[in-house]
């Protein structure tokens, strides 16, 4: 119940983010388009950084997210690594834009949203496991990746029919990163209107 409201609440943001983006366009386009294109490579890599990151974390969680404690590979780095690529790629389709006002958006509003989403997921999962998550939660951040703390299998059992599904789910990032494209195109040729501009 809760990982869909998760998900649905995430989808409206986005829809709204979209909503904005196709009225509006950056006033760094036209004044300082070196800084805009400068913003948009950012945003790329970030996204970049996203997928591969995402698919990382899916690798080890794939089917198990919950019955069992993964404290390996990027959950040796910090307890919700797959957040942490979200935020990277959702940062990156901010960017994208060439704009500072939508990955400002994206900031707030991911930082109000998800400290809550993972403090409750870190209720559940201390009912799930009691003293072996504290172990975890007392020795590995919460958020911010900690190299220092890598450690990872030489193999691992993963449920390929779960994996393949988040191989689906990471593609719509890069998806919007070409919607996005697309869109400016639409706002040079005057095709889209341009209600307000955006820094």
């Amino acid at each position: 119940m809760f990982e869909s409201l998760r998900i649905l609440i995430t989808r409206i943001f986005a829809a709204v983010l979209i909503v904005l983006i196709l009225v509006s366009s950056s006033v760094l386009n036209e004044k300082a388009p070196l800084i805009s294109e400068i913003l948009s490579f950012i945003g790329m890599v970030m996204v970049g950084i996203c997928v591969l990151g995402r698919l990382w974390c899916s690798l080890f969680i794939a089917g198990k997210k919950t019955d069992h404690l993964i404290d390996q590979g990027p959950y040796s780095l910090c307890r919700n690594p797959l957040y942490f690529f979200s935020f990277l790629g959702a940062m990156g389709i901010g960017f994208a834009t060439g704009t500072f006002t939508i990955p400002a958006l994206v900031l707030l509003a991911f930082s109000a949203y998800y400290s809550v989403v993972m403090k409750s997921e870190e209720v559940k999962l201390m009912e799930i496991h009691g003293s072996a998550f504290v172990r975890y939660k007392n020795t590995v951040p919460l958020f911010f990746p900690d190299p220092t703390r890598f450690s990872e299998p030489e193999l691992y059992l993963v449920k390929t029919k779960i994996f393949r599904r988040h191989l689906l789910e990471v593609i719509w990032f890069i998806v919007l990163l070409g919607f996005l494209e697309f869109l400016k195109a639409l706002h040079r040729a005057d095709i889209l209107p341009t209600l307000f501009a955006l820094y």
